[in-house]
């Protein structure tokens, strides 16, 4: 039985509060924690965690710690998590039966520095700023149209091999693009992607016993990666509305990468896991010299979409 809101909270000495909220982990589905408050925990709320949790009963839940234990648990610091309301996770109604009221998930690491008031103030100048859109799109359009690039197809040198160390873990490179459009002067811009050294069986999940070809706008071929290279790179978006995701270690998935924007999840070959996004994890060109340097040529990619179709 999961703990419902507003059961009363028990410790082997006294009763010290009531549920006011329950965690949930995105990954599995299963409460992680409960948040007590009131009563004798006064107004604050501090984070237990359900191993401490020894019996749940209709209407109380009792805990193996005593009142002075439960000092040393973690205040709750609401600005770290999101309500169910406020991010879609797949499927997570299956799993939580707890009765209505605030049910928390974590927000990710990547989206703990960004403040509440920060995130709602850009919003609202990004909106300004596409209502006005419109009338400057033809403005642009003209003074942008004879220089219009075609795709750039350049390799770049991101890193060096040398710094995986373990098979089919995701590691980070990140580097950066030198960019010019239009009438404005050449920039560099930071950009990053994920690569991996696979396993035979990640292999074959990534290129389905055949090697992978790309072409550029003509149709003219590119480059192949062969499928029996161990070294496999990920564009650093996500497929679903172009978000950067991180490679995360969770015990029921084991190693996955995870989206912090809507969750989509993906496996070390790609594959959706689970989440809204529309396709696997795209796959870059990627040739490593004999001294173990890395290079590829970076694309992206529609997101939104199922089919992959490139725009850079």
């Amino acid at each position: 039985m999961q703990p419902k809101l507003k059961s009363k909270v028990r410790c082997t000495d006294r009763e010290v509060g009531e549920v006011t909220k329950v965690i949930v982990d995105p990954l599995s589905h299963e409460v992680s924690h409960i948040v007590v408050g009131g009563n004798g925990a006064g107004t604050l709320e501090r984070q237990v965690p359900m191993a401490q949790v020894e019996t749940v009963l209709e209407d109380a839940v009792q805990l193996r710690a005593s009142s002075t234990d439960l000092e040393r648990f973690p205040l709750l610091k609401r600005d770290e998590f999101v309500t169910i309301k406020e991010v879609e996770i797949a499927h997570l109604e299956d799993h939580l039966h707890v009765e209505p009221g605030e049910v928390l998930v974590p927000l990710p690491e990547l989206e703990r520095n960004v403040k509440r008031r920060t995130f709602f103030a850009n919003f609202t100048q990004a909106i300004g700023v596409l209502v006005a859109l419109p009338l400057a799109v033809p403005v642009l359009r003209y003074l942008m149209k004879p220089m219009y690039a075609p795709l750039d197809n350049r390799w770049l040198k991101i890193g060096n091999a040398g710094k995986i160390k373990t098979e089919d873990v995701g590691v980070q490179f990140k580097y950066k693009k030198k960019v010019k459009e239009a009438f404005m002067l050449e920039a560099e811009v930071d950009k990053n992607v994920w690569v991996l050294k696979a396993s035979p069986a990640v292999l074959e999940e990534v290129y389905k016993g055949k090697d992978m070809d790309f072409h550029d706008a003509t149709g003219r071929l590119l480059w192949t990666n062969k499928q029996n290279v161990p070294y496999v790179v990920y564009s650093g978006k996500c497929p679903h509305l172009g978000c950067g995701y991180k490679w995360r270690g969770h015990k029921v998935l084991g190693k996955v990468f995870l989206c912090p924007c809507h969750l989509s999840i993906y496996n070390a070959g790609g594959k959706v896991l689970d989440g809204p996004a529309p396709r696997s994890l795209d796959p870059l060109p990627i040739r490593v010299a004999a001294n173990g340097d890395i290079e590829i040529i970076d694309m992206e990619f529609k997101a939104g979409t199922k089919a992959q179709v490139r725009i850079v």
